[in-house]
């Protein structure tokens, strides 16, 4: 098999020594929003001894830092319980799943039965302007709608309820307020009408915002179980067992079971399970989740191995140098769980306006009532006024004005092969500034095909290609598939195949192919044997700075100990995608900023940016270098979108404010990425970020007319021109613009 000269790993890092601080882990549950978490991490940070708290909504666990001893379990859950939510100790990942699962299937129950529950009363409505009557009497309305406000809409009363025992407000306040104040002056309206017509009823109201919200509820639940996919694709790399030799004895063990300085036996083909040493054996090593490029690293006596990385064809024994958190895939995993923990700036907007909002109208609807009471004396009027002033408060409008964007958003992207999996990274990607690329499999295609083909001095490059097409014949190496694809192409022969064909563990591959033996292998292959580089060395040099992979071919006689004369070398390189030149000057066009992180050596990476014109290069990163590229970029001020396809860019793509894979590459990378491009086009990221604009501007927009509708109706309401009737069209009114609004996204077009 082939293999490059320059084929060293990057240097792996050295765990970080364990922190002076102590931390645990507590199971959050009850969490509805972003300011659930604020309001828990205040409480965790007032208990004495705790130094630092943090409440990851994505994954509902909340980390608690102090120093020596710190606070007990029973303080931290008092301390939670108090604030109205419930803690317990933290359980492995795996043992959630299924009360997750259930979680989900729960809600979307809920979600259904109110829509067939409302979906009666909203018929009538839709038909009216057709000249169909079919509206219920009011009593079939109070029965279809009491169920779903109180029953199915019972948790944003108690999020309520809990947001107003901390004095904050928050959107699960507005819709129990404003749905309370619709479904109760419909009630009121029922009993001093009865089914006449004088009876203005608002139950419809009522239950299609407590539905559209739960459904909303629903969908940001599920976006939060990417962090668990994500994380688990990753621990699915490590083998849940090892082969442990001990006393001479080889036994299968559970990987808890195994220590620093054990040893274990790596058979080929199998994931090697703790990072180590190698002491015996010589081998080559699939890394591709650390460096992110697909061909195999030498490995002998001595050299590093990480944990997750696929042994190639021979068996090795690999003494242990990390276990558990501080093997590099533990580390990657804690940077993926890490990063995702951010909250989604629109949400933050929101709170901070329903903090001052829902005060605002309670205040507002309790100085009507007392005005017009005490004003007047006419209670009864005072009353309805109130009402209106909650009526036409009621945040239908506040409420729909992002999700309907952001659906409308996400459902064009997706007719145009841009799947967005994460609403935060849809508000995110309109600012983003500066774009990092992945190389291999982002901007080039991630398969090596052959770049030259360098007979030495008395050798025809033909002869030279056909008799490395005839021995790599039966292999299915991607180097092996490059060569007997480029004779294929110029019409060399690649049968009889080479007879004989024997793998040479990290050195490269044999066979007999006319009565003599040719050889294909790296150069250490040639080195150890004695044999000169017949002027090669200059070519092979310039093609390894270019960042290609080279492999030397020599033949000898078929008799033993016969001396090897080389006759050529290839060299490898990996083709760029067609469009990724394109898909960067459009991102300029947009006025952003490109950049290329990679794991590969310099002169590769270099090589394809000057070719594309990528602004600014980092070669030869490990993943905890990639992220902490990114973290500089963010600290400076930029916004950083990752683009990346490999295991080894999982930590990158959580770690930039906005994360797109690639559609070929690795379940690890589109779980942890926001926005999968599902045709693999380089392209699609400049129309993710334009898809990103327009649906951002569009919620500023229907924020825009949610909040005039309010600061117009609210006043009028309050002295006294608007009743209930008008302030429910009002309303009504608002959330048909704002749909209408973000409806107007479907005739979005990628860009030229």
């Amino acid at each position: 098999m082939t293999e490059a000269l320059a084929a060293t790993s990057p240097p792996i890092a050295t765990p970080a020594a364990a922190p002076v601080m102590q931390a645990l882990s507590l199971d959050i549950t009850g969490m509805t929003c972003a300011a659930c978490a604020g309001r828990i991490e205040r409480a965790l940070a007032r208990v004495p001894g705790v130094s630092d708290a943090s409440v990851n909504l994505a994954t509902e666990v909340a980390k608690v830092r102090f120093e020596g001893d710190g606070p007990g379990l029973d303080a931290l859950v008092a301390a939670v319980d108090k604030a109205g939510y419930q803690a317990a100790p933290h359980r492995p990942r795996a043992a959630l799943q299924a009360g997750q699962q259930a979680a989900d299937r729960r809600a979307a129950w809920q979600v259904l039965a109110a829509a067939l529950l409302s979906a009666p009363l909203v018929l009538p409505m839709l038909l009216a302007p057709l000249g169909i009557h079919a509206m219920l009497p009011g009593w079939w309305q109070f029965v279809l709608a009491t169920p779903v406000q109180f029953v199915l809409g019972a948790r944003f009363y108690v999020a309520g309820w809990r947001a107003a025992l901390a004095g904050e407000g928050n959107m699960d306040l507005l819709v129990a307020i404003g749905t309370s104040a619709a479904w109760g002056l419909s009630v009121q309206q029922l009993l001093a009408h009865g089914d006449g017509h004088g009876a203005h009823l608002y139950f419809e109201g009522a239950a299609v915002v407590i539905t559209l919200v739960m459904f909303g509820k629903w969908l940001e639940a599920r976006a939060r179980r990417r962090t668990t996919d994500a994380i688990s694709a990753l621990q699915s790399l490590r083998p849940d067992q090892a082969l442990l030799r001990r006393d001479g004895q080889t036994v299968s063990v559970p990987l808890d079971a195994v220590f620093v300085g054990d040893e274990l036996v790596v058979r080929p083909g199998e994931r090697i399970p703790l990072d180590g040493l190698i002491l015996e054996g010589e081998t080559r090593v699939d890394e591709s989740l650390i460096t992110g490029e697909s061909r195999l690293r030498e490995r002998a006596p001595g050299d590093a191995v990480v944990g997750g990385a696929i042994n190639g064809e021979a068996l090795i024994v690999v003494r242990v140098s990390a276990v558990g958190a501080e093997t590099v895939l533990a580390r990657i995993i804690r940077l993926v769980e890490d990063a995702q923990s951010r909250k989604a700036p629109i949400q933050r907007l929101v709170d901070r306006v329903s903090r001052v909002f829902v005060p605002a109208v309670l205040v507002v609807a309790a100085l009507t009532l007392l005005g017009w009471g005490l004003g007047t004396g006419e209670w009864s009027r005072a009353v309805l006024n109130a009402v209106a002033v909650l009526v036409i408060a009621c945040p239908c409008a506040l409420g729909l004005a992002t999700p309907t964007a952001i659906m409308a958003g996400t459902g064009v992207a997706a007719r145009h092969g841009i799947l967005i999996s994460d609403v935060q990274a849809l508000e995110t990607a309109h600012a983003v500034t500066l774009v990092a690329f992945d190389k291999t499999g982002t901007l080039t295609e991630g398969r090596p095909s052959l770049r030259a083909c360098t007979p030495a001095p008395g050798f025809d490059g033909r002869q030279l290609l056909g008799l490395a097409a005839r021995v790599q014949a039966g292999s299915e190496h991607p180097l092996a598939r490059a060569v007997t694809q480029a004779a294929a192409a110029v019409g060399l022969a690649v049968a009889p195949a080479a007879a004989g064909v024997r793998a040479l563990a990290g050195r490269g591959v044999c066979g007999e192919v006319d009565g003599q033996r040719v050889w294909i292998g790296s150069a250490r292959l040639f080195t150890e044997a004695g044999v000169t580089d017949a002027g090669l060395q200059a070519a092979a040099q310039a093609h390894a700075a270019a960042g290609a992979t080279v492999s030397l071919v020599g033949i000898s006689p078929l008799a033993a100990e016969a001396p090897v004369q080389l006759i050529g070398l290839l060299a490898f390189g990996d083709a760029i995608r067609p469009g990724s030149a394109r898909a960067i000057a459009r991102l300029r066009a947009l006025g952003i900023r490109t950049a290329m992180l990679s794991g590969d050596n310099r002169g590769a990476a270099e090589a394809v940016a000057g070719q594309l014109g990528v602004d600014e290069v980092r070669a030869e990163l490990l993943p905890e270098q990639k992220s902490a590229v990114i973290a500089g970029w963010r600290a400076e001020g930029r916004v950083v979108a990752m683009v990346g396809d490999g295991v080894n860019d999982a930590p990158a793509l959580a770690a930039a404010d906005i994360g797109l894979a690639m559609a070929s590459g690795t379940d690890v990378a589109m779980h942890t990425a926001g926005i999968t491009l599902m045709r693999g086009e380089p392209g699609l990221v400049a129309d993710a970020i334009a898809i990103s604009r327009r649906t951002w501007t569009k919620i500023r927009q229907n924020l825009f007319w949610a909040f005039v509708y309010n600061l117009i109706g609210l006043p009028l309401a309050a002295m006294g021109h608007l009743d209930p009737v008008i302030a429910g069209g009002a309303m009504a009114l608002s959330s048909v613009s704002v749909v209408g609004n973000a409806l107007l996204l479907r005739r979005w077009r990628p860009l030229a």
